[in-house]
Order: C-alpha cells, then sequence, then structure tokens
C-alpha cells in the first residue's frame, strides 16, 4: 500500500464522521467523501501530501455535498444559508486531527442491526475502511455494479430507517460492538480462506479487517474481546506464509514449515492474548485466540499441547455452543483421546441443518477416518468434502487427499 493510499485509509471514517455530524446525511457524505478520496488519489501523488490532508478531504467533500444540497433543494435551510452568501463549508485549518474520531460510530451505524450481514460487510469496507466499490467486488469475486447495488440499498435503508448518528445508548452498547465484532471477523475469515475463486487468500480483506481492529482497539484498549480479537487475527495471519506452496496448493495446519510464520506477528498476539486473558471477563475471541496461541508456539505439530488446547475448546463450548467449536473440539479431543472419540462428538453434527452440506464437516470427518484407519470412508468422505466447497485450492486438496488414499 503507498502512502497515500494509508493517509486515505486512515483519514476515511474520520473525514465522514465530520461530514455526517455536520450534515446529516449519511448517504450523501459518504457519497461525496468517495468523491473526495478519488480526487486525492489522482493529485496527491502529482502534488504531494497537502499540509492538512484531513481538512483538504473535508473542505472538498463538503463543497460537494453542498453542492448537491443545492440542486436537491432537500434541506431549506442550508439551501438558505448559501443563498445568502454564507459559507457552510470547513476552512483547510478547521478540522484537525485531534478533533473527534467518528470511527468507532461509523462502525457501530455500518453494522446496524437493521441491515443484512452482506450490507453490513460491504458498507464496513467502503464507508470506514475506505475501499472503492470495485475493490470491494474485486475481493468478493462480484460484479461492480452488484456491489454498488448492494451499498446503495444499505445507505437507503439507513436513510428509511432513520438511524441516527451516534454512539448507541449504553445498555444497547455491548450487544452492537458484538456485532462489529463479528463483521470484522467475518472479512478477515473470508479474506484467510476464500469461500470462492481460484485463491486461497485475498490479502487485501485479512489487511484490512486488522487494520479496522487496531483501529477499534485504539479506541477501546480496556475491551478484553476487542483485544482477543485483533490477537486472533494476528496469530492466524502469522501462519499465511506457510500455507500455500509455490504452486498454489493448500498445506495443511501439520505439514506448514514452521520457519516461514511471522514470529513478529506471533509475539504480538501472544502479548495482546495474555494479557487481555489476566485483567477481565473471559470472552470468545479471548479463548479462540488462547488455542491459536499454543498452536503458533509449538515448535513442531508434534509437540502441539492438544490436552490444552481441548480444555480451552472445553470452556469455548461453556461460552459459545456453536457447530463451529463442535467441529473444532472433535479434533481436540481425537488427538487426545483417538479418533473414534471424535468421530463420535461429531454424530451431533450430522442432523444440524447448518453443517449437513458444509464442506468443512465431510473434510474434518474424513481425516478423523484417516486417522482411525478406514481408507475407504475416509476416501469417500474427501470426495463429498470436495464436491461441496467452491474454494478451488480447497477443491484441489481434498480430491488429492482422496486419491492418495484410493
Amino acid at each position: 500500500m503507498s502512502e497515500v493510499e494509508e493517509v486515505l485509509r486512515e483519514l476515511a471514517p474520520q473525514v465522514l464522521g465530520a461530514l455526517v455530524r455536520r450534515y446529516e446525511q449519511f448517504d450523501a457524505c459518504e457519497d461525496a467523501v468517495q468523491e473526495a478520496m478519488l480526487d486525492a488519489a489522482v493529485q496527491w501523488p502529482e502534488q504531494g501530501l497537502p499540509g492538512n490532508p484531513r481538512g483538504w478531504l473535508v473542505t472538498v467533500a463538503s463543497r460537494r455535498v453542498i453542492d448537491q444540497i443545492r440542486s436537491e433543494h432537500a434541506r431549506r435551510r442550508r439551501e438558505e444559508s448559501v443563498s445568502a452568501g454564507e459559507s457552510t463549508a470547513p476552512a483547510a485549518d478547521e478540522e484537525r486531527p485531534g478533533d473527534q474520531d467518528d470511527t468507532l460510530t461509523l462502525l457501530f451505524l455500518c453494522c446496524h442491526p437493521a441491515l443484512s450481514q452482506p450490507s453490513q460487510l460491504a458498507l464496513t469496507l467502503r464507508a470506514v475502511g475506505g475501499l472503492t466499490t470495485a475493490q470491494i467486488a474485486g475481493a468478493f469475486l462480484v460484479p461492480e455494479a452488484t456491489m454498488a447495488q448492494r451499498i446503495s440499498r444499505a445507505k437507503q435503508r439507513i436513510k428509511a430507517t432513520g438511524v441516527p448518528f451516534a454512539m448507541p445508548p449504553a445498555d444497547e452498547r455491548g450487544e452492537r460492538l458484538r456485532v462489529v465484532l463479528h463483521v470484522l471477523y467475518l472479512i478477515f475469515n473470508e479474506g484467510y480462506t476464500a469461500t470462492s475463486g481460484p485463491e486461497l487468500h485475498r490479502a487485501e480483506l485479512t489487511g484490512e479487517a486488522i487494520r479496522l481492529t487496531r483501529a477499534v482497539r485504539r479506541l477501546l484498549p480496556d475491551d478484553g474481546e476487542v483485544a482477543g480479537l485483533l490477537a486472533l487475527m494476528l496469530l492466524t495471519e502469522a501462519r499465511r506464509p506457510a500455507r500455500t506452496g509455490p504452486d498454489g496448493r493448500l498445506i495443511p495446519l501439520a505439514e506448514q514449515d514452521r520457519g516461514l510464520w511471522d514470529r513478529r506477528l506471533i509475539e504480538e498476539g501472544v502479548e495482546l492474548v495474555t494479557t487481555a486473558l489476566s485483567t477481565g471477563a473471559v470472552g470468545p475471541y479471548q479463548l479462540q485466540a488462547a488455542i491459536a496461541a499454543v498452536h503458533d508456539e509449538a515448535p513442531t505439530a508434534g509437540e502441539t499441547d492438544w490436552p490444552q488446547v481441548l480444555a480451552l475448546y472445553g470452556v469455548l463450548s461453556r461460552i459459545e455452543d456453536n457447530p463451529v467449536v463442535t467441529l473444532n473440539q472433535a479434533v481436540a479431543v481425537a488427538m487426545v483421546h483417538g479418533p473414534r472419540a471424535g468421530l463420535d462428538l461429531l454424530e451431533r453434527l450430522a442432523s444440524d441443518e447448518r453443517m449437513a452440506r458444509h464442506h468443512r464437516l465431510a473434510s474434518v470427518r474424513a481425516h478423523l477416518l484417516e486417522m482411525d484407519g478406514d481408507t475407504d470412508a475416509a476416501t469417500a468422505e474427501y470426495r463429498a468434502a470436495a464436491r461441496l466447497t467452491t474454494s478451488l485450492p480447497e477443491q484441489r486438496y481434498l480430491e488429492d487427499r482422496a486419491s492418495r488414499l484410493s
């Protein structure tokens, strides 16, 4: 990422927040900020960064909002003030870096429960992340027109429901923060293991998820779950260089060259989760980060402390019992108590509609059957998993495993 791109991504939510507080029109302000950022992306590389980049963006975007207000006659009071010659655009030095940072307020708005999950993801990346519609569409492998419609519908939904640009009431804040963290978690996961397409990773999404989570951490430094989510992302991202071979083939955790793992990210993640676990109530992201830390700190796959991993999954399943936790817990059970015990735990998921057609259930079952020596059943499950996934690298890996056994 170039210096200009880095500055624009950092300033996007701050500039949008300043405009929405001033003009109270999220959709118009968001469009204006995007246009101002495009202008900056063209001009700044040639002319150099202005003395006050934030003030520059606020001024340019404000003028665009005012132009729209004039043309639509949407706000009579502002129309009259403009007609009277009163400028409502801030001076370039009016917005200083120390002014209010609205990043968290914007995240709450973009992740409002009134929006669908796909809309939350897209709007967060555009309004808070500063990505263009084309960049978001490319990351999710959908046509730009489709993503543009999704973002437009999300903004219209916010306008129609009258969602205020303000922090949620104190009694709603915890639940709303949970939604924000879940959206960031989903963005990271889509980047780390893409659900479809020829590539296993989409580094622009993992990078953006980490950057946004760091921003939330900066604003909420005492929240253990924010720290836990950031730690989980860092500890997981640290393994990315070893997850694929030169030909793009997926390499499972047990077979990865751990010398390729990013030790700097591991050290930061371990420190974050260690501090978080010792200072407050334990939450699911902290526990997942602790599990990731156990894996990352093992010198070899054979030296992984599986009893500790299993114990952590036991705590996690009591706090957040869901099929994905059970799926991962089954692997830990198998490593400690044998593959048959893990397969018995998987039986709980056989009738769960959320997992019945998910390739990960079939792939984990295949792995445990292979550990148990039932190669015929394992082969059938690997092939079933390959048919269910839409990720080409995962499909190729699963087919390879089946061919190796048959």
